[in-house]
């Protein structure tokens, strides 16, 4: 069984075998002990930060490991407010028209504009499982535990959710947006860039990026095609987001062009289906799967399962190693959303 936790210090060596595994453009989990390190205890610290009542720095990052082995199988997380600390860039893709009626010429074109459009929103991000794990329903309970989170503690966390996807490169993390920005403004590649922006120094970014609108059609014909498109291995985690009711409002990543994507809190599918329920702990012969998590913020627990929801009298029967695997005994309260 699949258990979601919150991270712990000793699951560093875990964390880095993830941003190892997770290859070039995976910016939020960089090869680095200092800044791995440094998010395991922000995150540490956020967990047990008593009395918050709005979104503020928080960062909190969640392993999900095997209940009878141990091992850590992935990592998911959550930036409460994006911005604040750190600068978030993006670009906005943006239609204008030029038009001369004496000459009977009208162009349509399209313009990315740099900006910082979603400072203070809350990200989803940092959402790797490993490939032995990539069974049943362990890559929805991943994605879908941060919904089932929000659900349950919506004041740590802004109205507006979004993501940013991984865009477009290759094996070796060559980015064909990156390389025309390279060619006119930058004198590093987008592995390198990319490394500075997961350890958090993006000064560069605000020094070097052009400040005025660029013009799409003017970018190579390679660039042009990347953006917007997400990398091969994160079009099941669209999909997944697609489903939720997240959309692209034409913001896109700044180095690979991938595009961000965003939902209300009270539209998230998972987060309007998701319902509590009280506990009962028996063993049952129920064949319904059941995304679930408890109502504990600091001992957070999430699970997928077998369970026996009844509507009227609004309780829910988990087996016995449920219940253990998500702390709560008989009584106690549950969020659960069937599958």
């Amino acid at each position: 069984m699949l258990v979601v936790r919150p991270i712990a210090i000793s699951d560093y060596d875990a964390l880095h075998t993830c941003a190892v595994e997770s290859g070039h453009g995976f910016t939020s989990l960089p090869v680095n002990e200092e800044l791995l390190t440094n998010r395991i205890k922000h995150s540490e610290y956020s967990f047990t930060k008593p009395d918050v009542n709005q979104p503020g720095d928080e960062g909190y990052l969640m392993v999900g490991f095997d209940s009878d082995s141990g091992e850590v199988a992935g990592t998911t997380g959550i930036e409460a407010s994006v911005g604040w600390d750190i600068p978030f860039y993006s670009y906005h893709i943006s239609t204008i028209v030029h038009a001369s009626p004496k000459l009977g010429v009208n162009n349509v074109v399209k313009l990315l504009t740099f900006g910082n459009n979603y400072t203070g929103c809350s990200e989803i991000c940092t959402l790797f499982l490993r490939p032995p794990f990539r069974e049943g329903l362990n890559g929805r309970l991943m994605s879908k535990c941060r919904f089932l989170m929000m659900a349950e503690h919506p004041h740590r966390f802004s109205q507006t959710i979004f993501a940013e996807m991984r865009g477009v490169s290759d094996e070796d993390g060559n980015s064909p947006f990156w390389q025309w920005l390279q060619e006119h403004f930058f004198s590093i590649d987008f592995t390198m860039a990319d490394y500075l922006t997961g350890i958090g120094k993006k000064g560069f970014i605000a020094d070097l990026m052009p400040k005025l609108p660029i013009y799409i059609n003017l970018l190579s014909k390679e660039a042009q095609a990347v953006i917007g498109q997400v990398h091969e291995k994160t079009r099941p985690a669209l999909k997944l987001l697609e489903k939720e009711g997240f959309t692209c409002r034409n913001y896109v990543d700044i180095f690979d062009a991938g595009p961000s994507v965003e939902c209300d809190l009270r539209n998230i599918e998972s987060v309007r289906d998701s319902v509590r329920a009280k506990v009962e702990i028996a063993e049952h012969s129920s064949s319904q799967d059941f995304l679930m998590c408890n109502t504990s913020f600091e001992h957070f627990r999430a699970t997928a399962a077998k369970a026996a929801y009844n509507r009227e009298r609004g309780t829910v029967i988990i087996a016995p190693n449920v219940a253990a695997a998500l702390q709560v005994d008989q009584g106690d309260f549950l969020r659960i959303l069937a599958q």
